[in-house]
């Protein structure tokens, strides 16, 4: 490599031995990179290598041995000594990533209802207050700037919305609204499910989003915004299905079980008409992560709070450092899919992003 003339030359053979290797070749090699402490070379590389060259010749191509963490890894890599000849006709993209450069990098605003009014006949969700206190400690770790308001009703929770989503975010990077509480089934256009403030009146999930999209919060425009929700996506228990390994037993860890679940509402009129549809905006930069399947029953604990909050900061004091956000949640998923108990519960995204998204740790 040292041979191929400037930085930036350097970093562009780089990357073509690197695409020899197949498509997950460069993201590994930069999560190894941030993994390994060595950001500034990963943030480098993308910089200076944003398009190949593109050569109409073909070019004989042959590995170089790359040193990580101390053992050579070009074995797992590529086989030795076999040079490839590829066509370099059209440019080839590089993965593109989020800058998360500020610090704070962005704000994360964490609504957590626990206690519910009797005339909202919602139960007090016990273990609510575990989930809010390992989030809080988790996105100050992340470099946010942590707010968190608890038992809020329907109106409070749309006021602390639009408040943050109308702040300036100019000097920051991102944006997390993280929601504790019950939920429900909801009639929908582009996000499923609704949340209940503590006066029991629902809000719809797309609703919630839309505050902080391109057209209402202008200062977060490209900008990653993230949403985590720690609700029941309806009232459906998931009792699972048999598979070819150990059976899971007749009673969840942790023992009493509770759900965050409310019966679904019918919509009045149809609300599903094409114009509707076609007017509303693209939610770029915006991922929806939900603790379950739409219509299914979300599990809560009340000594160590609900599964997948439990499990989220779990994923994320381990691998934050060295994965993007889709490969974190795919773990959040397989984890909490695969918790042994009576019912089966599996977390899912609604991913928008336009791009990789690592965390910036401390």
């Amino acid at each position: 490599l040292q041979s191929a003339g400037s930085r930036g030359e350097q970093a562009r053979q780089l990357l073509i031995d690197l695409e020899t290797r197949g498509k997950q070749a460069f993201p590994i090699f930069l999560s190894i990179l941030r993994d390994t402490g060595q950001g500034d070379l990963a943030d480098m590389l993308v910089k200076e290598c944003e398009w190949l060259p593109a050569p109409t010749q073909l070019v004989d191509l042959r590995p170089v041995e790359l040193e990580l963490r101390g053992e050579k890894h070009n074995k797992r890599w590529l086989r030795q000594g076999l040079s490839v000849q590829v066509l370099l006709g059209t440019p080839a993209r590089l993965p593109e990533v989020y800058e998360l450069k500020a610090d704070p990098c962005g704000r994360c605003l964490i609504l957590n209802n626990v206690n519910f009014s009797r005339a909202s006949n919602l139960s007090t969700r016990v273990g609510s207050n575990v989930d809010c206190e390992k989030l809080e400690k988790r996105f100050k770790a992340l470099r946010f700037d942590v707010l968190t308001r608890q038992d809020l009703k329907a109106q409070e929770m749309i006021s602390e919305l639009q408040t943050l989503a109308e702040q300036d975010h100019s000097a920051l990077d991102c944006c997390v609204v993280v929601i504790l509480s019950h939920g429900c089934q909801t009639s929908h256009i582009q996000f499923p499910g609704g949340i209940y403030g503590t006066d029991g009146k629902p809000i719809p999930v797309e609703t919630i989003v839309n505050y902080f999209n391109g057209s209402h919060c202008p200062s977060l425009r490209g900008k990653p915004k993230l949403f985590f929700i720690q609700a029941c996506g309806g009232e459906q228990r998931d009792p699972g299905f048999v598979v070819d390994c150990d059976s899971p037993g007749d009673e969840a860890p942790g023992g009493s079980l509770e759900s965050d679940a409310t019966p679904f509402r019918a919509p009045v009129g149809n609300v599903d008409e094409p114009d509707a549809v076609a007017s509303l905006p693209t939610p770029s930069d915006i991922l929806v992560s939900y603790s379950t399947f739409p219509g299914f029953v979300s599990w809560r604990e009340a000594s160590r709070g609900s599964w997948y909050v439990e499990t989220l900061d779990s994923v994320l004091e381990q691998y934050a450092r060295s994965e993007d956000m889709l490969n974190l949640l795919l773990q959040v998923a397989n984890t909490v899919s695969a918790k042994e108990g009576r019912y089966k519960q599996i977390p899912g995204c609604f991913n928008f992003l336009r791009k990789k998204f690592f965390f910036a740790c401390k």
